[in-house]
C-alpha cells in the first residue's frame, strides 16, 4: 500500500520554490525515495499580496507565513519550507524549526549600475531596500543618501534598478545564488561592518513539534553547525523584539564545539548603535544569544528603544 506523499508547504516565489526543490531534494538522497513521495503546496501570503507598503506597517514577518502555518497546524501540510530571516521568534502553538539546511553565504550584496560599491555612489543618491537593518547600517555608513521602501519579489527589484527608480538596491547573496544570479552582484558587504540579520542564508523547515514521522524524516538533512549558530542568532533576536520593526543584525559563526558571535542593534535613522560580541561551547548557543541580547540591552539603555515603537 503506497503512503500519501509528504506535503511540503512554502511561498509561490521563485525563491520559495527554489528553497522548497532543495529540501525536497535533499529529502529524496537522504531516505532513497522517489520524486512522487513528496508534493510541494504553493500557498500565498499576505506579505507577498501587499507590496506596497512597509511589512512594519501591515504587521511585520508573521504576514509571509500565517496561511502556510494554518494548514501545517491543521494537519493539512507536513512540514512548510521558510527561509530563516522571515520566521518571528514567537512561533503558533505546537510548531517549530525541526531543521536547517547548511547554511549558504549570509552576506548582503550591492547591485548598482552606476557604482561599484555603496560608498562609490554619488552624493545623495536614492538606495531601495525594504529591510529596516539594511536602511538603518546604509545610513549609519552614508548618511546623505536617501533610502526608499523596495518591496517584491528579487526580479521585481531589479525591474525597478533597471528603471532607473533607485541608483541602487540591497539582497541577500544567498538568495541570489539560488536563483542563479550572482553575476549581477557589483560588490558583497563585509559582515563586520554591515552584518547580515539573524538567520540570513539559511534554509529552515516547520513542521509539528509532536509529528515523530516528520522528525525522524528531517533528521538526516538537519545541519548541526547551521542550527546551532540559528539557535543563538534567534535567541539574540528574540531577546529584543524580533519583529519587522526593529533594525538588528546578527551572525554566529561555529568552529567545531566552539561559537563565535556578533550582533548589533540600531536607531532607525543609523546614528547611534551598539555592539555586542560573545565566544562559547556550542552546546551554550540558546543561552549565548539571549545573553547578547541582554547586554545590548544594558549598553543601550531605556530610551535606545524608543525609537523602535
Amino acid at each position: 500500500m503506497q503512503m500519501k506523499p509528504y506535503r511540503i508547504g512554502t511561498r509561490g516565489s521563485p525563491l520559495a520554490l527554489a528553497q522548497a526543490y532543495e529540501t525536497r531534494d535533499r529529502l529524496m538522497a537522504a531516505h532513497g525515495l522517489p520524486e512522487d513521495a513528496f508534493e510541494i503546496v504553493v500557498l500565498s501570503s499576505k506579505g507577498d499580496r501587499i507590496t506596497d507598503r512597509a511589512l512594519s506597517e501591515i504587521g511585520g514577518k508573521g504576514l509571509f507565513t500565517e496561511e502556510i502555518e494554518e494548514q501545517l497546524s491543521g494537519g493539512q501540510l507536513d512540514l512548510a519550507v521558510h527561509s530563516s530571516k522571515d520566521m518571528a521568534t514567537a512561533l503558533p502553538e505546537g510548531l517549530g524549526l525541526v531543521a536547517f539546511l547548511e547554511r549558504e553565504d549570509p552576506r548582503d550584496a550591492f547591485i548598482s549600475p552606476v557604482a561599484q560599491r555603496l560608498m562609490d555612489l554619488p552624493q545623495n543618491a536614492v538606495v531601495g531596500s525594504s529591510s529596516l537593518r539594511r536602511q538603518a547600517l546604509i545610513r549609519r555608513l552614508r548618511p546623505d543618501i536617501e533610502v526608499i521602501i523596495f518591496r517584491g519579489q528579487v526580479d521585481t527589484r531589479l525591474r525597478k534598478l533597471e528603471a532607473g527608480e533607485v541608483h541602487a538596491t540591497l539582497l541577500a547573496y544567498a538568495g541570489l545564488k539560488r536563483l542563479g544570479k550572482q553575476d549581477i552582484i557589483t560588490d558583497l558587504f563585509d559582515p563586520e561592518s554591515f552584518p547580515p540579520a539573524p538567520g540570513q542564508g539559511a534554509i529552515c523547515i516547520e513542521a509539528r513539534l509532536d509529528d515523530t514521522r516528520v522528525a525522524e524524516l528531517l533528521a538526516p538533512i538537519d545541519h548541526a553547525e547551521t542550527h546551532s549558530a540559528l539557535l543563538c542568532e534567534r535567541a539574540f533576536l528574540g531577546s529584543l523584539d524580533g519583529s519587522c520593526r526593529t533594525p538588528i543584525a546578527g551572525h554566529a559563526r561555529v568552529f567545531g564545539d566552539r561559537m563565535s558571535f556578533y550582533g548589533m542593534i540600531l536607531t532607525p535613522d543609523g546614528t547611534v548603535w551598539h555592539e555586542v560580541r560573545s565566544e562559547g561551547p556550542t552546546s551554550d548557543a540558546e543561552a549565548m544569544g539571549l545573553a547578547a541580547g541582554a547586554e545590548a540591552r544594558a549598553k543601550a539603555g531605556p530610551g535606545f528603544f524608543d525609537s523602535w515603537a
